[in-house]
């Protein structure tokens, strides 16, 4: 995990998760030997971390367990950066064919070894954790079927299930071909969407306050520190915005590049997307940027004009189970003004000259959009979502990009245009893929991999 940066060295994190409680060997890096420290203990397995630096504007390599990890950190000049999103499938995801359910993994590190990414961004949806809630008399029928009451050895026991499926989940995960490669060489750094908790957290409404609601936030909030930032609740003021840890937002730095991933889900509810402490230090981050600005946004931030969907959708009850798939999305009606000012804050941003550029998963599609900020270059979105979890049928794809041609402009003098990308006819593309971000000699530039296709021309950004 990265750190951040110290005055000549970079600040890293190794997670380690042992199939008993024994302490791990040390971690040797820099010729000095880091021991490991405790972070928890789960289901008799033990999840350590270490802390340590390597130095900085080169490549070095650390040494555990008998095997040497290179690491590059050369962030001064050219840059390589990637983005995934939705690592799995809410249905039977650990049961399928490991080389099927891996293979952009396994071609991420691939390239990796041919050009070595400097930095690894995770934009949500790192598991699907949708079947943690299986095997469990109070869970077994969430959301729609819940006990009436739960009395607390009840929910004692609810919360070292859930832990524990947790726990499986990210383990086989992490442990996959590609993922664990990459994992060991590339400093990430990972923001929580709704099925690292549940399909749809923060839209479903009363259920998720209830006191199974509350067991499942909290148990699956435990398990994005320690699984996605090597940390507790100890660590929060350090990794966080929020000190007090409500929010879970962060801002890392690199030499000219500034990136921030605001919290969509910690404080979400079916009015709104961020609470008053994610908006707070939200706003706060925005002082003091670099250059240019790598926005992620869990769920895209730039998107066609869902409310007419909406509006259908109030036609027949048939619909109403995708209501709340809809409530997810920025562009809903019910989010209209919230979506507007962020939107504001960006181009407030971009006038004080810096470069924004929305980076989002999601949506198991890939596509691009634009925001004009009313300077001559717009502020780009890049959408890559889909790094396992298996494409849409084209007709829903083909559905988005219907709607694209409608238009949006929640502030009128600034509209969003949707955009193929590169070589693409369609707006969005259904197909597995991944995203690469370059800075060299000081332009930027992006491109899509794309499971069927290839990988798409460069995209000036």
């Amino acid at each position: 995990m990265f750190r951040g940066l110290a005055e000549r060295s970079v600040r890293l994190a190794a997670l380690v998760v042992r199939d008993d409680d024994s302490r791990p060997p040390a971690l040797t890096a820099g010729g000095r030997s880091h021991p490991a420290l405790r972070l928890a203990t789960v289901a008799g397995h033990g999840v350590w971390r270490y802390d340590f630096a390597l130095p900085l504007g080169t490549v070095s390599d650390y040494g555990l367990a008998g095997r040497t990890h290179r690491v590059d950190t050369r962030y001064e000049g050219d840059l390589h950066v990637g983005f995934v999103s939705c690592n799995g499938e809410e249905n039977g995801d650990l049961d399928r064919d490991a080389d099927e359910r891996n293979a952009m993994w396994q071609r991420l590190r691939a390239q990796h070894a041919t050009r070595p990414l400097h930095v690894l961004l995770h934009g949500g949806d790192q598991v699907y954790a949708d079947e943690a809630t299986d095997g469990h008399r109070l869970s077994d029928g969430w959301p729609d079927e819940l006990p009436e009451t739960a009395a607390p050895a009840d929910l004692d026991d609810l919360r070292l299930h859930l832990r524990e499926r947790f726990l499986h989940r990210y383990a086989i995960t992490y442990a996959a071909p590609g993922f664990a490669e990459l994992a060991a060489e590339v400093p990430s750094l990972m923001m929580w969407d709704d099925h690292d908790i549940c399909d749809g957290w923060g839209s479903l409404g009363d259920v998720e306050r209830t006191a199974i609601g509350q067991t499942l936030f909290r148990t699956a909030r435990e398990a994005f520190l320690l699984y996605q930032h090597a940390a507790t609740d100890d660590d929060v003021p350090d990794l966080f915005l929020d000190p007090e840890g409500l929010s879970l937002g962060f801002r890392r730095d690199l030499p000219g590049l500034t990136i921030l991933a605001p919290d969509l889900r910690s404080e979400r509810t079916r009015a709104r997307i961020m609470g008053p402490n994610g908006w707070d230090r939200f706003d706060a981050a925005l002082a003091d940027l670099q250059e240019r600005v790598f926005l992620v946004s869990s769920v895209p931030l730039l998107g066609p004009r869902l409310s007419l969907v909406e509006r259908l959708m109030q036609l027949t009850r048939r619909m109403e189970r995708y209501e709340d798939d809809l409530r997810d999305q920025w562009q809903s009606r019910a989010h209209r003004a919230e979506w507007a000012r962020m939107l504001r804050r960006l181009i407030d941003v971009e006038a004080r000259g810096h470069r924004v550029t929305a980076i989002s998963g999601e949506i198991h599609l890939a596509t691009r959009a634009t925001l004009d900020t009313g300077r001559p270059e717009p502020l780009h979105q890049l959408v890559a979502s889909g790094i396992s979890h298996r494409a849409p049928p084209r007709l829903y794809a083909m559905t988005l990009g219907t709607l694209a041609r409608f238009g949006e402009a929640p502030i009128p003098e600034h509209p969003i245009r949707i955009a193929p990308l590169p070589g693409q006819r369609h707006n969005y593309t259904a197909e597995r893929n991944y995203l690469t971000l370059a800075r060299k000699r000081g332009t930027w530039s992006a491109r899509w991999d794309l499971e069927d296709s290839g990988t798409t021309g460069w995209l000036s950004i």
